[in-house]
């Protein structure tokens, strides 16, 4: 009896904690009809729209819709009744690029909303950026600065972040002038030895880090950086507080000054951290790898291209990437600085080529792995296939069609996947 009544306790136990709160009784989906996405120039593409609740077509839903190029749709439709549920629409492109159907609905109050974002011969896609002349000089001769300065590292044991295989520390080295600091969490190996390396560099914002230990894990030294030359093992509402204060749009200081442009020292920062990577007497100097999402994805484009020392990089829907394309009407990338702009500062156009991922996506000379989907806004694939496009490296492309700016499980996994291969580590299937 006395385990009868264990039983039923742990089943009472049990049942709340595993209610859990997941997805919604409605949706909207809205899917062409090519299985890739993918239309060639002068094709149309066939989208279906339903609503469905409990997985039944909602009869009498009323949505409203836009349609046409991403970001700058032409059609735009209110208070549209679907007797059945069902809506069919058609859309195409008439130059290289993206098309989106955006749906949404109100039931109960509540808003819902889906997308569909159709590739019309996106490997032709040209981005509109151009290079200053004197782009290399410029990085060249900023690099070389910052490079005076010793590195003057320092680290300090986190002992509640080690595991059995895996030593973490906060680390923090000189980045370009004597009084400015880039910090991070390293982890290496506790067996003595010689390792490949990777570097992780951030997307926009500004957090505490965690540092990459299942990399390390797997036989690899890793170095997660912040960006912003402050410690990165802080309590979360310190940054907090940071991002709409002292950091807010850090992203746009001094756009039309390239010489005090705020990611100068952040794209800096990145080279010295390869800088500091290559100081460790445990790396094992043949392979180094760099890789990041968002505003990670530019980073590591730009440290891949200003480092030979760069041996491979993974970019995932990278951000800071062609904005020109938004003088012609097109969908740029993140942070989208000309984006539906009446009037335009030249010299902030001027000013944005020297961070433009395109221009440092030229140089790339490693192996790269990228990732982006189709219904991203936050940084369209327009930009990321136009990026693509220019590298003339060796090059790997896996798309997530479905994703916006967020990742699926498949894809983290087979981003690390590529990475624990580029470093010769094997993994068990």
């Amino acid at each position: 009896m006395k385990k009868i009544h264990l039983f039923f306790a742990l089943v009472l136990f049990v049942i709340p904690v595993a209610a859990q709160i997941r997805g919604n009784n409605i949706e909207i989906s809205v899917y062409p009809d090519h299985n890739d996405w993918t239309y060639k120039v002068g094709e149309t593409a066939k989208f279906t729209v339903e609503v469905r609740k409990s997985g039944s077509l909602m009869p009498d839903a009323t949505i409203d819709y836009e349609a046409g190029p991403s970001l700058y749709p032409n059609v735009k439709k209110k208070s549209v009744v679907l007797k059945d549920g069902t809506m069919k629409w058609s859309g195409g492109m008439k130059t290289p690029g993206f098309y989106t159907l955006k749906v949404r609905t109100t039931v109960n109050g509540k808003a819902y909303e889906s997308q569909c974002t159709a590739g019309f011969s996106p490997e032709k896609i040209e981005p509109a950026t151009k290079c200053p002349k004197d782009f290399d000089q410029f990085w060249s001769e900023t690099l070389a600065s910052a490079r005076k300065n010793d590195l003057n590292p320092t680290r300090r044991l986190l002992p509640e972040r080690c595991t059995k295989d895996v030593n973490v520390y906060e680390v923090s080295f000189v980045n370009n002038r004597p009084d400015s600091r880039i910090f991070g969490i390293l982890c290496i190996p506790v067996q003595p030895g010689k390792y490949p390396a990777l570097l992780r560099v951030p997307g926009a914002g500004v957090r505490p880090y965690g540092g990459d230990v299942y990399t390390a894990s797997k036989g690899a030294i890793t170095l997660e950086i912040g960006i912003h030359g402050i410690p990165v093992t802080m309590d979360q509402q310190v940054y907090d507080l940071m991002l709409p204060g002292c950091l807010d749009n850090y992203w746009e200081t001094n756009l039309d000054q390239p010489e005090k442009n705020y990611y100068r020292r952040v794209v800096t920062g990145a080279l010295r951290s390869v800088d500091y990577i290559a100081s460790l007497p445990e790396w094992n100097g043949t392979s180094l790898g760099v890789t990041g999402s968002s505003q990670g994805g530019f980073l590591s484009l730009a440290t891949a291209a200003l480092d030979k020392r760069v041996t491979f990089l993974g970019a995932v829907h990278d951000a800071m990437c062609d904005y020109e394309s938004e003088l012609n009407g097109i969908a740029g990338g993140w942070p989208h600085y000309f984006l539906n702009k009446e009037t335009v500062d030249m010299k902030k156009v001027e000013g944005a080529r020297y961070y433009d991922g395109v221009n440092f996506a030229r140089r790339i000379t490693c192996p790269g792995w990228y990732s982006f989907g189709y219904n991203d806004e936050v940084v369209p694939p327009q930009s990321s296939y136009g990026t693509y496009n220019v590298v003339t490296a060796p090059k790997t492309l896996s798309l997530y069609q479905k994703t916006g700016h967020f990742w699926y499980q498949e894809q983290w996994d087979e981003w690390e996947a590529w990475l624990l291969s580029q470093m010769g580590i094997k993994t068990e299937k």
